[in-house]
């Protein structure tokens, strides 16, 4: 049976493989519905609510400007419906930091939050590896 922390890794992982094939039907059905939503892309001001959050996945992810990503170094935090995961996303010639916050809804971890935003150096400037304890 797998852990909390899997299932909201799996979770996370389903965001990133939508991001990667620019299949914003996919997107739409990993966020949440009828729950306050957020979301802030790098560089942009806040999005708030499910219609703005999902006109701007199929405007990044239909207009062919979406870039390659990849995500790596994800840690989950679980506490009851709720849980938030930190990754890096690579998208090539930069690296971000983003934070996925999660609700468990009908079963099934949903999207309530992404935020990304620029690293201040590479990765290769850092420590390869942190713990949940690096973080208090």
């Amino acid at each position: 049976m797998p852990s909390v922390e899997s299932e909201v890794l799996a979770a996370n992982d389903a965001f990133y493989a939508a991001f990667a094939e620019r299949d914003a039907e996919a997107m739409a059905r990993l966020w949440a519905e009828d729950v306050p939503l957020a979301c802030i892309h790098p560089g942009w001001d806040v999005l708030v609510g499910r219609e703005e959050i999902m006109d701007s996945w199929r405007a990044i992810l239909g207009g062919g400007a979406a870039p390659p990503i990849r995500h790596s170094r994800a840690t989950a935090y679980v506490h009851g419906e709720t849980a938030f995961v930190i990754c890096v996303e690579d998208l090539g010639d930069s690296e971000l930091i983003a934070t996925n916050t999660f609700v468990r809804q009908g079963g099934a971890w949903k999207v309530v939050h992404h935020q990304a935003g620029p690293l201040a150096r590479r990765r290769d400037a850092r420590p390869a590896t942190r713990s949940k304890q690096d973080l208090n």
